[in-house]
């Protein structure tokens, strides 16, 4: 007997179970780690309160936030910034995607 392996991009899974959200990443990642919402809430510094409203997507944390929450678990700011305003704009019904690159080097104008 063979075992089909399936392969899944971003497209196939959001046409499985919809867009990727903060909420669904955050959740999964909790997950993944076998962790329940009260050590992952210390982990994160948060209450538990606040991070089942995360995870339920009752709340859309601000970038700066994300920022922070990425920082915790050691993952890449942007990616969890771009999850943030991703759903801010899905939560306002603007179908836009979010493209971010890292933080730019300009210098600094006098009068600035």
């Amino acid at each position: 007997m063979s075992t089909k392996k399936i392969k899944y991009g971003v497209r196939d899974v959001e046409v499985e179970y919809g867009p990727l959200t903060f909420a669904k990443v955050l959740e999964s990642h909790r997950l993944s780690e076998d962790m329940s919402q009260r050590e992952f809430s210390e982990l994160l510094g948060i209450s538990q309160q606040s991070l089942c409203d995360l995870e339920k997507g009752r709340k859309i944390p601000t970038p700066e936030r994300a920022a922070r929450i990425a920082k915790k678990l050691e993952e890449p700011a942007d990616y969890w910034i771009k999850l943030s305003l991703q759903d801010m704009l899905r939560a306002q019904n603007f179908d836009y995607e979010v493209n971010l690159s890292g933080p730019s080097k300009r210098k600094k104008v006098s009068g600035e």
